[in-house]
């Protein structure tokens, strides 16, 4: 029996990099999962074939975060075609990296309407039905750079950084109905998106880190297994760092 066998789980951005890695692995450990991006590709659509071959039930939303109206209906089809909402995965976000004095309104607006709001959206969309059912697990992808910050990322950095005060509040006000919410801060995590650096970067990262190796999508999804069953029934309000040691 998996670790979230009959559980029902909101993953946003599930199309690729750690949404995929972690809508795989909830799959192997019995959960049924909902997931969400925000154009029904190829792509998008294999992740849940792939999760459905694990022998769950997986069906995809096209949903964009930002939308606050969006949101609300797609936790209200999600509890209406699966009957309830155990787990939320806020993994949906985006970057638009310059240096300040070069960022645009624009960039700093959709970084924050993603990342952060995008968050809140989901998350007082699925909020009733965990605490009516007295139970529920909340997960937010922040980032390391959301503690320590970045250069040239302003934007990602404040969104990322909001998120984990806005974990902390979230646990203080949901805790007695045995609603908890935690969030991870991956580091340096070999993806689609990290690849596209530079080598000369990739090996800065790489030297700034204890155990020298980038983390991989899995190492992420595991730390999600973790929070979202009952191994972290006594664990809320945390912020996880999942970096090789590099914030240490």
């Amino acid at each position: 029996m998996g670790l979230l066998e009959g559980k029902t789980v909101l993953i946003t951005g599930a199309s690729r990099g750690i949404g995929k890695a972690i809508a795989l692995r909830f799959a192997a450990e019995g959960a049924n999962l909902a997931l969400t991006n925000i154009i029904d590709d190829d792509e998008f659509k294999g992740v849940v074939a792939d999760c459905e071959k694990l022998g769950v039930k997986a069906k995809g939303y096209v949903s964009n975060v930002a939308d606050f109206n969006d949101s609300q209906t797609t936790a209200t089809s999600v509890v209406a075609d699966f009957g309830s909402i155990d787990i939320l995965v806020n993994n949906a976000g985006i970057t638009r990296d310059t240096l300040l004095m070069r960022m645009t309104e624009e960039q700093w607006d959709l970084v924050l309407q993603v990342n952060l709001k995008g968050v809140f959206n989901l998350t007082k969309a699925v909020i009733f039905t965990m605490l009516k059912q007295r139970s529920g697990s909340i997960i937010n992808m922040s980032s390391v750079v959301g503690v320590s910050g970045n250069a040239g990322q302003s934007n990602y950095s404040a969104s990322k950084a909001g998120l984990i005060g806005f974990t902390k509040s979230v646990a203080r006000e949901v805790g007695s109905r045995n609603v908890r919410c935690n969030a991870i801060a991956p580091g340096f995590i070999i993806t689609e998106m990290t690849n596209k650096l530079s080598d000369d970067v990739k090996k800065e990262w790489t030297e700034r880190i204890p155990l020298k190796r980038g983390g991989t999508p899995d190492d992420v999804a595991n730390t999600a297994v973790f929070l979202a069953s009952d191994l972290s029934s006594y664990v809320s309000g945390q912020v996880i760092q999942v970096c090789g040691g590099m914030l240490t």
